[in-house]
């Protein structure tokens, strides 16, 4: 199949970029640069644009005859959509609807949409189930909801087929070393802790050492990135295999805390790792672990890498190598 992968030039869009290429798929990524690399956009041709430029996303599913679109482009800091939701609902809201407006009035009928644990709030039992209740405690998760949403009706009215995949904690690094995780700013676990043990920061944080969890910090399922973009590849095939429109958790059913995290970094690294507890974060659930069963029944998905030491060794090879 020919992709429009929205957003591959950032940190999941390129890793799965790469699996799609490996899997005999072509690829054309669309991407502002605005968060993505450059470097990181390097298996297919690349539509330099932004999705609110509605002639430039309808004129490359034209021209370059795409079958399906994997939509990966949006605004993901849960801190900063409590602070700026606005930049949100219009970056994950009403662009995504013009993406999806672009898609029906081109005629392509299949969409992997990148959706998020955050739909779900505060949950009421772990490991989530994807039949859990779905209350956002932030604007980020009420933009991700949102969007199911709007896939459902616009499944049901036109015809659109698609696949949400939930995501927990996306972690780690290409296996084969081209690939890794890079924000500005970067506000994500694993990277800011390897930072800390490389010393090109003299300390990370640790929001919130008051939770209700074994040793008072936040608890998260974190997924090996290779696992995550393999999913969606999966998930684009069961598309075209006429497989029913569903949303789907991308988890590997293991939780760790924040500090369980530093400590594989210190081992992996054989670093100490200077922290500094700090208040809470606004939105930030105490624990959220995926029930990850439904994907392995319909996508014939399984994660590989499940433990937190080669997740986190994969990252700490990547960063140690490309020294900022």
């Amino acid at each position: 199949m020919r992709v429009l992968v929205t957003g591959g030039a950032g940190y999941i869009g390129s890793h799965t970029t790469k699996a799609l290429v490996r899997a005999g798929h072509e690829v054309v990524v669309l991407d502002n640069f605005s968060t993505g690399h450059r470097w990181a956009a390097k298996w297919g041709p690349c539509v330099e644009g932004d999705l609110a430029d509605a002639a430039l996303v309808a004129s490359a599913l034209k021209t370059y005859g795409i079958d399906a679109v994997m939509h990966f482009a949006a605004s993901i800091q849960v801190g900063e959509s409590v602070r700026d939701p606005k930049k949100y609902f219009w970056n994950n809201v009403v662009n995504t609807l013009r993406l999806l407006d672009a898609m029906i009035a081109t005629g392509v009928p299949h969409v992997v949409f990148s959706s998020s644990a955050a739909v779900y709030g505060n949950p009421e039992k772990v490991p989530i189930p994807e039949e859990h209740p779905t209350r956002p405690v932030n604007p980020y998760g009420e933009t991700k909801l949102m969007m199911e949403r709007a896939l459902e009706a616009y499944g049901a009215a036109y015809g659109l087929r698609w696949t949400a995949l939930r995501y927990f904690n996306a972690a780690g690094a290409d296996p084969d070393g081209e690939l890794g995780e890079e924000h500005d700013p970067e506000t994500h676990l694993i990277p800011l802790v390897i930072r800390a043990a490389l010393g090109r920061s003299p300390y990370v944080e640790v929001y919130g050492s008051d939770y209700p969890t074994p040793d008072g910090t936040p608890i998260r399922d974190y997924i090996h990135i290779a696992d995550l973009a393999d999913a969606h590849v999966k998930a684009l095939e069961y598309l075209a295999r006429g497989g029913e429109s569903r949303a789907l958790n991308l988890g590997t059913g293991n939780g760790h805390s924040v500090r369980e995290v530093i400590a594989a970094v210190a081992k992996v690294s054989g670093a100490s790792v200077p922290t500094r507890d700090a208040p809470r974060r606004a939105g930030d659930p105490p624990a959220l672990v995926a029930g990850p069963a439904r994907a392995t029944q319909v996508l014939g998905w399984k994660p590989q890498h499940t433990g937190l030491d080669s997740i986190v060794e994969s990252a700490w090879k990547w960063h140690n190598k490309n020294g900022e």
